[in-house]
């Protein structure tokens, strides 16, 4: 029997979970080899690229779209469509962190049904997504979700400085947002792609209710979720230990590695 050809990865950028991605590659998953990342400060990448067993080469997203064939989008959510693009183009896979992002560009799925690419999106900081997909298959009733985290992990969010709320100084709980998983992805960009990974995967950004508090007592990113369906009463608690950016839990990388190591693996979990 032929042995199959690794699948070639490539991170766009290099920031908190695209170094973290690219360590545990670097360091051995099943049939997969980091092949690419692209950063713009190179000399800055260089250095840290040259800790690496086996440095992959810094490129444009153009010429990484080309190269490899899955690529993890681990930018900020601005920039998600000069990822894209290049890579739905090209039929490739793109994993995408920054999903809210993906509400107000459903041309780029559009754009991967065109072009035979596949767009997925990590499970990241969610707990029992796989449940909520499935009882999607049935009859969803209501959803909701409820996000405590700390003060600095919310720290210039759009929603905030449009109505001049200021949290900084905070000395107890303070409810910040009332709504939808889609308008927080819009006030939240950095903050609520959870909340959008949700909402895909159950009723719809519309339909999915969000609060979110920022907490001075907390040190965790925390999610409290409830799903009621023809199926299961779901109800769900995480609690995310932030990285050294305060506003990305460390599950989030270990979610992509996890999806790469399913990706080649003989025996898979989970839907």
């Amino acid at each position: 029997m032929c042995k199959q050809a690794k699948l070639k990865v490539g991170i766009a950028v290099l920031g908190t979970v695209g170094k973290a991605v690219a360590k545990a590659i670097d360091n051995g998953i099943p049939g997969v080899s980091l092949t690419a990342i692209s950063a713009r400060d190179e000399q800055k990448s260089a250095d840290w690229l040259a800790t690496l067993q086996r440095p992959p080469k810094n490129m444009s997203f153009e010429e990484m779209a080309l190269a490899c064939d899955v690529i993890i989008e681990c930018a900020p959510a601005a920039i998600l469509n000069d990822i894209a693009i290049p890579v739905l183009k090209a039929g490739k896979i793109l994993i995408v962190l920054s999903c809210g992002a993906l509400l107000s560009r459903p041309d780029l799925i559009d754009l991967a049904k065109e072009h035979g690419a596949h767009i997925h999106v990590p499970t990241g900081a969610l707990l029992g997504l796989d449940a909520v997909i499935a009882a999607a298959e049935g009859s969803i009733n209501s959803v909701t979700m409820v996000t405590r985290k700390p003060v600095e992990g919310l720290l210039g969010a759009p929603y905030l400085a449009d109505r001049g709320i200021n949290i900084e100084n905070a000395t107890e709980a303070i409810r910040i947002f009332k709504g939808t998983a889609r308008e927080a992805a819009v006030g939240f960009p950095a903050n609520l792609n959870v909340a959008v990974a949700l909402s895909l995967a159950g009723v719809g950004p519309d339909k999915t209710q969000l609060e979110i508090w920022a907490d001075p007592e907390l040190t965790r990113n925390t999610h409290r979720i409830i799903v009621e369906s023809d199926a299961a009463h779901l109800e769900m608690c995480i609690e995310n230990i932030p990285t050294e950016n305060p506003k990305t839990g460390r599950i989030t990388a270990q979610s992509v590695v996890a999806m790469l190591r399913k990706m080649g693996a003989p025996l898979r979990i989970g839907t």
